[in-house]
């Protein structure tokens, strides 16, 4: 399975993990669309998998197969439905997670694999219709960024004013899929010293940005990376297992990439933007209406799903 929207290193996995169904079911009976919607919304408004299962009733790998059946479909959708953009301004940023374990409690065996360790999400978001267009669940390396924005060019129909923070491997990725047909600069902000003793956990003080124009004439009014990083905020607050200092990180990178594809499908389609007073999808006129958790849980086809 080959989603250019996700991003699969080769030495991990050629196509997403299905996940097996538990041996033991408690009842044969499937679960309705409206179930299984309030199992999804109860997922996108940032409740872990063992929190819904006391919300909703539903078996623990019943949530996690409806995660994997809807996230795969969600993303089939918007691989298809988010081209030929009529975006002007697009931001990008990374955000960090991690899967398994955290990089200093990583197996010496399972070091370096995509999957155990660090793990990032790159995003794209217009600046002004908030859609999300792509993002790339992968390293934060060169490679990554290369795919992402190859990703990215290819879902816009014109010329952009792109604006990403400092990260060097921007670089060389927007030049190979933009050329100089892009107008580029990169937001530099710096930073204090990190806190120290009992505020070791808040944000370090800062200090200043700087902007440097890359390619073409971006309009220095409009260099900012402050949408991205509203959606950094965003996505934790929507999914639990980004959520810092808590026990809810995705045990397998597969369930991340479905929690992602779900998570950007309910934000783009299914949620109203307090700002816009519509859907990033409806402002950018690829939807009319707001989808319903039950439209979002239809996409999976109908697959049966055992309780």
């Amino acid at each position: 399975m080959s989603h250019s929207i996700v991003h699969q290193l080769s030495e991990t996995m050629g196509g997403l993990t299905l996940l097996k169904r538990s041996s033991i079911m408690v009842s044969m009976n499937k679960l309705t669309l409206k179930q299984r919607a309030q199992v999804l919304g109860a997922l996108v408004e940032g409740n872990s998998i063992r929190a819904t299962v006391r919300m909703t009733g539903a078996a623990k790998n019943t949530v996690v197969k409806l995660l994997a059946d809807v996230g795969s479909a969600c993303l089939d959708y918007q691989d298809q439905a988010l081209h030929n953009l009529n975006c002007e301004r697009i931001q990008c940023d990374e955000i960090w997670s991690f899967c398994y374990a955290k990089d200093k409690n990583v197996p010496k065996e399972k070091k370096g694999q995509l999957g155990y360790g660090d793990v990032w999400t790159w995003t794209a978001i217009c600046a002004d219709t908030k859609l999300v267009p792509c993002w790339l669940v992968g390293r934060r390396n060169a490679g990554a960024a290369k795919d992402f924005m190859l990703n990215l060019a290819g879902r816009l129909s014109s010329r952009v004013q792109l604006t990403t923070d400092g990260h060097k491997a921007y670089l060389e990725a927007v030049s190979g899929a933009f050329g100089l047909d892009v107008d580029y600069a990169m937001l530099v902000k710096m930073y204090g010293p990190e806190p120290v003793g009992q505020k070791r956990y808040s944000p370090a003080p800062f200090a200043g940005a700087s902007c440097r124009t890359v390619v073409g004439k971006p309009d220095k009014q409009h260099i900012s990376t402050s949408f991205a990083e509203r959606q950094n905020l965003t996505m934790r607050m929507s999914m639990r297992r980004f959520t810092r200092l808590t026990n809810a990180f995705s045990k397998k990178v597969e369930n991340l990439q479905h929690a992602v594809s779900l998570h950007f499908m309910y934000y783009n389609f299914g949620r109203l933007h307090k700002t816009l007073g519509v859907t990033p999808a409806m402002a950018a006129g690829i939807a009319d209406h707001v989808w319903t958790l039950e439209e979002i849980a239809g996409l999976a086809d109908n697959v049966p799903i055992s309780n």
